[in-house]
């Protein structure tokens, strides 16, 4: 699929989507479908990218460049609601001076995001096979002043105890809207962190989630879901 040259392109390819299920989506981009996410997490946001003209791939850039648009497939039930946190990026562990919010990966990436709603339970099937799995109504969103202040100081929060040598620390009630959490393949994957008194040590990676009430938030706000 070739690049979408426009916000309004990309939006009118997202919203033919709307209402398809996942295997129909595969099927017409002649894509395997796995049988479940277990093994291939990243599966249903791969697909999308695919057949919406992503471009970035791996290199660390939104997932459209020329448009500075991140995509993000938000798994919710039928009433609505996000069944599980956001990933955002990886969080930095070392290298931390000089880095403040408005420099930070994390602000580039939810400078405009096109979230695209994947309905994955309904009132009588609490899990649907992956293959029937419906596209929602998707949007592109940026953060308002009051969205962006709750990020930065989450943000700010988060990575002063980073720096503090107090990662091992930090748990899922720390922050408003944003999570700092392990984000590894298995517990063999470690990453270098320093300790209070500044010496290195082996942990496992970290990545900035968004917590369900700042996208419930969204959708809200974006859809008009009570």
């Amino acid at each position: 699929m070739n690049i979408p040259s426009s916000e309004q392109e990309l939006l009118a390819r997202v919203q033919s989507l709307a209402g398809l299920t996942l295997e129909e989506i595969a099927r017409d981009a002649d894509i395997k479908m796995p049988e479940d996410l277990k093994r291939n997490k990243g599966w249903v946001g791969l697909l999308l990218e695919h057949v919406l003209g992503a471009s970035a791939s791996s290199r660390p850039e939104p997932d459209f460049p020329t448009l500075g648009i991140e995509l993000k497939t938000l798994p919710i039930n039928c009433q609505g609601k996000p069944l599980e946190t956001t990933f955002v990026c990886v969080a930095p562990l070392t290298g931390l001076v000089g880095v403040n919010w408005q420099n930070c990966w994390l602000k580039q990436k939810l400078a405009k995001v096109l979230w695209v709603p994947i309905l994955c339970n309904t009132p009588t099937q609490k899990n649907i096979p992956l293959a029937q799995r419906r596209v929602g109504s998707a949007f592109i969103w940026s953060p308002s002043s009051e969205e962006e202040q709750l990020l930065a100081m989450d943000w700010q929060e988060l990575t002063d105890m980073i720096t503090l040598g107090e990662v091992e620390k930090i748990h899922g009630k720390h922050g408003q809207v944003l999570q700092l959490r392990p984000k590894a393949a298995n517990s063999k994957a470690k990453t270098q962190a320093f300790d209070k008194h500044g010496k290195p040590f082996m942990t496992l990676p970290r990545g900035f989630y968004l917590k369900i009430p700042f996208t419930q938030m969204l959708l809200n706000k974006n859809l008009r879901i009570n």
